[in-house]
C-alpha cells in the first residue's frame, strides 16, 4: 500500500517502523519526522507520569524523551512500567524516546553494557513498537572527549541489541557528555556501519560547549549533516553551569535544517538548575524557558508535526 508523505516528498512504501535515509528520519508511513518536544525526568518522579504526559502533549509536542533507570543508580523501571509509559505516550499522540540515564558521564564499557542489557531485559515492551518507540541507548555515555573510545563502545553495543531482536531506531549520544560533536563527525559513519539495519540517529546535547552561540550551533549541526548522518539535539537549555546557551539558534537552525530537538526538561531540576524547568510542576504553567520552547518563533506550537501513525486517516489515498 502507498501513502502520500507530504508536499514535495516522494511516495514511499509503508515500513514497519521508524527508519533513517541519509540525514532524514522517516516514520512508518513514509513521512519525514522531525522531533519537536522535550525531556521528562520520569525515573525521579515516577508518581507524576499521568499528570506530566498529557500536559506535555498539550504543548503540541510530537515526541517526549523519557528518563529511565536500569537500577544501577536509581530505582529500576521494569518492563511493566515501560509498557505503561509507552501506552500513555501513545494515547497522547506522541512518539516515546526512551533513554537509560545510569551511564551518564561514565567511560567504562561495563556501564554501557549494563544499559544494553537493560534494553534486552525489557525488550518485550519495545519489540513490535518500532513505529512509536525510539531507543536512546545510554544518556551521555563517555564523558571523556575521546571519539575513538566512544566509537569502540558503541560498535560493540549496537550489534548486541540487534542480535537480541531489537529493531527500533537507535539514538547514540555524542561523547563528551553529549557535547563533543567531533566524535560523531569523525567516527559516526563507522558506528552507523556497525548496525546491520543502518538505523542510527546521532544526538548532540547543546549546552555551554556545543551550543554556546549561533555560529557554534550552526557549525555543529552542519558538521554532522555534512557527513550524511542523521542528527537530533537530544537536550538543550537556554543557560547552563554559569554560561549562556543560544537556544534561539538551536530552534532556528533546527527548523532550517530539519534537525529535531528535545528541550531539557519538563520540571523537577535541582534548585541550582531550576532555570531549566519548562513548567512549574508536572501539570503546571509554563516558565519563561518553557514559553520560549513552546511559543517561540521556531517553537513547538509553530513547528511540531505529528507522526504519520497519528494522522493515518488523512495520509492514505
Amino acid at each position: 500500500m502507498l501513502v502520500v508523505v507530504g508536499s514535495g516528498l516522494p511516495r514511499t512504501e509503508l515500513s514497519d517502523g521508524f527508519h533513517v535515509s541519509g540525514t532524514k528520519l522517516y516514520d512508518s508511513t513514509g513521512k519525514a519526522f522531525v522531533m519537536r518536544g522535550m525531556n521528562h525526568a520520569h525515573t525521579w518522579y515516577k508518581n507524576d507520569l499521568h499528570a506530566a504526559i498529557p500536559a506535555i502533549a498539550n504543548t503540541g509536542a510530537n515526541s517526549v524523551r523519557i528518563v529511565l533507570s536500569n537500577g544501577t543508580q536509581w530505582t529500576r523501571d521494569d518492563v511493566d512500567a515501560v509498557k505503561s509509559i509507552i501506552s500513555l505516550v501513545n494515547d497522547n499522540n506522541m512518539i516515546a524516546v526512551l533513554e537509560v540515564h545510569d551511564a551518564t558521564g561514565k567511560d567504562d564499557h561495563a556501564s554501557l553494557d549494563a544499559a544494553v542489557n537493560y534494553w534486552i531485559d525489557i525488550k518485550e515492551a519495545i519489540i513490535g513498537k518500532e513505529d512509536r518507540v525510539i531507543v536512546n541507548i545510554a544518556n551521555e555515555w563517555h564523558g571523556s572527549w575521546s571519539g575513538r573510545e566512544w566509537a569502540d563502545g558503541y560498535k560493540q553495543a549496537i550489534p548486541k541489541l540487534r542480535n537480541a531482536g531489537i529493531k527500533n531506531t537507535l539514538i547514540v549520544d555524542a561523547a563528551g557528555w553529549g557535547q563533543q560533536t567531533e566524535s560523531i563527525a569523525e567516527y559516526g559513519t563507522a558506528v552507523s556501519e556497525a548496525d546491520p539495519q543502518r538505523n542510527i540517529i546521532f544526538s548532540i546535547h547543546m549546552y555551554e560547549y556545543a551550543g554556546k552561540d549561533a555560529a557554534t550551533v550552526k557549525a555543529n549541526m552542519e558538521l554532522v549533516l555534512s557527513q550524511g548522518l542523521p542528527l537530533i539535539i537530544g537536550e538543550f537549555g537556554g543557560y547552563h553551569q554559569g554560561a549562556d546557551v543560544d537556544e534561539m539558534a538551536v530552534m532556528k537552525y533546527g527548523q532550517e535544517k530539519g534537525v529535531g530537538w528535545l528541550a531539557w526538561s519538563w520540571y523537577g531540576n535541582s534548585p541550582e538548575l531550576s532555570y531549566l524547568d519548562l513548567a512549574a510542576g508536572p501539570s503546571g504553567s509554563l516558565t519563561s524557558w518553557g514559553n520560549t520552547v513552546v511559543n517561540g518563533a521556531n517553537g513547538i506550537k509553530r513547528t511540531s508535526r505529528k507522526a504519520g501513525i497519528f494522522e493515518m486517516s488523512s495520509d492514505f489515498d
